[in-house]
């Protein structure tokens, strides 16, 4: 423990704690992007989905997880803080000339995203989790399925919704180019993997985040209501299935 702090106290420390604690997170995005792709499977599916995640079964490991990403949150955003504060410290007036040679717009920009992704996570916790519409459209509970769309049907959350996702893909291809840097595997041979890694990884959770708004804009995606009017119902009484193409 006491080496671990020692580490800690310094600035490589800091880094590998945000290297580590962003390697949960990015698990969770993963998951959760994955989690979100039965959406496209129609309401049954995602509502079951969803009941899954919060049956007595799930309880354990769900608590679990939030407990971990709220620890992995925490030593995220306060070595990113102490990192940032002992920058500043170290030379607090800005240079005359700066050349950015080995820095691209997504480093130079990352403590602009970190915090637009801290209000993001709130909106959407308070959004999706609390059921804070904003006094723009009817919550129904135990509808999962019907909530999100008719979120995304809105076009002003639908546009946060959008930024958001963009500049979580800004601050994941620097986060992820730098974890491997922190971690030590920094070689000039195989320094282009990395970047092709992270700007892969980045590009496909943001195009795959976005689409789920934008499906719902272009109507590919309707919530059942909506199904019963334009589709009509099926044998079983269900909305039958809307399909994307």
């Amino acid at each position: 423990m006491q080496r671990a702090l020692t580490l800690y106290s310094t600035s490589i420390g800091k880094k590998v704690a945000m290297a580590l604690s962003g390697v949960v997170l990015l698990g969770f995005t993963v998951a959760h992007f994955a989690g979100n792709l039965n959406l496209y499977k129609g309401p049954e599916a995602f509502n079951q989905y969803a009941e899954f995640l919060h049956s007595d079964m799930m309880k354990a490991p769900l608590w679990t997880m939030r407990l971990l990403l709220l620890g992995a949150f925490l030593a995220h955003v306060v070595s990113a803080a102490l990192l940032w504060s002992k920058n500043r410290a170290a030379r607090p007036t800005r240079y005359a000339v700066k050349k950015d040679i080995a820095s691209d717009y997504a480093t130079k920009t990352m403590y602009l995203t970190g915090p637009t992704l801290l209000f993001f996570i709130l909106f959407h916790l308070a959004h999706m989790t609390f059921g804070q519409t904003f006094g723009v459209y009817e919550w129904v509970e135990g509808n999962p399925y019907d909530n999100l769309v008719h979120g995304f049907q809105q076009k002003p959350l639908a546009a946060l919704y959008i930024l958001g996702n963009v500049s979580l893909g800004m601050h994941l291809f620097h986060g992820i180019y730098s974890a491997f840097q922190s971690m030590g595997a920094n070689h000039a041979k195989y320094n282009h993997l990395r970047r092709d890694v992270a700007i892969g990884l980045a590009t496909l959770l943001t195009l795959g985040n976005v689409m789920f708004p934008v499906m719902v804009q272009l109507g590919k995606v309707r919530s059942t209501d909506q199904a019963t009017e334009v589709e009509g119902f099926g044998e079983s009484g269900t909305p039958m299935p809307i399909p994307l193409h």
